[in-house]
């Protein structure tokens, strides 16, 4: 048995895709909802989800909290914006149908294949998305939050589809909300006295990880503004810690 765990707020034009994309894989599907305004909720009751409205406090806690309401021995772990894929699916079956637990796993890493303002972006992070439940501890960081398991971390070799940053009128809003909470975490940590140097630092570094680590170069325009994009996001979120420190004073 597949949980499937969606964390959504305000993703009413992803959602049903992103739910329609594991129905032929999941056993039950759990979205976790903090609080959307939109239309996210009825969307996915309509998809057949069990939905649990839970107010967010960081990722972490959300993840954790999703998790104590599955009940499958496998969970898969999904954000609003990706989709399954036939190839995808048809791997997990096989990798639960062969698992045993003796093998020294206890999760695995999935591939994203990006697509930024729908154009297929020439780059493929990992994440750690699916899990054997007997050997998920939870998971720990309030920004970026990371899985604890016992055993190591194998791969499912087929891609998952990530539709990021589709609209910019969105995307600011996501920012200007996103940036708060973790200008706060930071705060909260006694992050150093924001500076010039600081905030060029952190900017110029996001541009070149997006530009070219994440082969934003391959691009054209949208690798361009994304990449762009990537670096004033990073200045939205220190420019409010400073803010905050300024404050403080």
């Amino acid at each position: 048995m597949l949980s499937v765990i969606v964390l959504t707020k305000n993703e009413e034009d992803v959602i049903k895709d992103c739910l329609e994309s594991v129905k032929d894989l999941a056993s039950e599907i759990i979205v976790v909802d903090s609080q959307s305004t939109d239309r996210t909720v009825d969307i996915a009751k309509k998809s057949g989800a069990k939905i649990y409205i839970n107010k967010f406090v960081n990722f972490s806690d959300q993840r954790n909290f999703a998790l104590s309401k599955s009940k499958g021995n496998w969970v898969l772990y999904l954000d609003a914006d990706e989709r399954a894929t036939y190839g995808f699916n048809s791997e997990v079956k096989e990798i639960i149908k062969n698992f045993k637990e003796d093998n020294g796993v206890g999760g695995y890493f999935i591939t994203r294949k990006t697509f930024f303002f729908d154009k297929d972006w020439k780059y493929y992070d990992k994440v750690q998305r699916l899990f054997y439940r007997k050997f998920i501890l939870g998971w720990e960081g309030k920004v970026h939050e990371t899985p604890k398991i016992e055993g190591q971390f194998s791969e499912v070799k087929s891609f998952i589809l990530h539709f990021t940053h589709r609209d910019l009128s969105k995307m600011l809003n996501k920012t200007n909300e996103w940036s708060e909470f973790e200008a706060d975490l930071r705060f909260a940590s006694n992050h150093p006295k924001m500076s010039w140097w600081r905030f060029a630092r952190v900017m110029v570094t996001g541009f070149l990880k997006s530009y070219f680590a994440e082969k934003g170069y391959k691009n054209g325009t949208e690798g361009i503004i994304e990449s762009i994009y990537q670096s004033f996001s990073l200045f939205i979120t220190y420019a409010k810690l400073w803010e905050k420190q300024r404050s403080q004073k």
